[in-house]
């Protein structure tokens, strides 16, 4: 019986002090994040073989955040048009690729931007300066073991915009 007793004691001791006294602190979710050129937190590969950088963070149920971008798996599906109403590229390696380190290289020239309209000119004309709207983005997500992130809208501006009076595609 004293064995029985000594032998519950050392299996309950383990057992709590294994499971970090009955929490574990597993994966929650993922955060995707981007650095480079942005519009109020809207993405833009702004110009030819411009970049920007992709991370993954896995984010643990304790509050911990874990850069995992080196073991993630990137995809982007298209939403929307180009600037000129036609369909954009599907995402793969000759439009904007995504390297394991996560940078993501505009290779297609594409506009997926267009400068919105001042209504308070006569005749309406696009706006000086820009005032930058999405007519596209790539809906880009990391995955990581069964955690999909959050989406981030990576729009394009490697081709020079039609209707902006400064030039370019984009912010920049």
């Amino acid at each position: 019986m004293k064995c029985t007793k000594v032998l519950a004691t050392i299996l309950a001791a383990v057992l709590i002090s294994s499971t970090g006294c009955g929490v574990s602190d597993s994966i929650k979710s993922l955060l995707l994040t981007s650095s480079g050129a942005n519009n109020n937190g809207f993405y833009n590969l702004a110009g030819a073989d411009s970049t920007l950088q992709l991370k993954v963070f896995a984010v643990y149920h304790s509050g911990k955040l874990i850069d995992v971008t080196n073991d993630s798996k990137f995809s982007a599906v298209v939403v929307g048009s180009d600037q000129d109403g036609n369909a954009i590229p599907p995402f793969g390696p000759t439009t904007v690729p995504i390297n394991k380190t996560g940078l993501m290289t505009a290779i297609e020239t594409i506009c997926t931007w267009t400068d919105a309209t001042d209504n308070t000119k006569t005749p309406p004309a696009p706006a000086n300066p820009p005032i930058w709207e999405y007519t596209g983005y790539y809906q880009t997500t990391a995955t990581y073991r069964e955690f999909t992130s959050q989406p981030v809208a990576i729009g394009v501006g490697s081709l020079a915009s039609k209707n902006s009076p400064l030039g370019g595609c984009g912010p920049s």
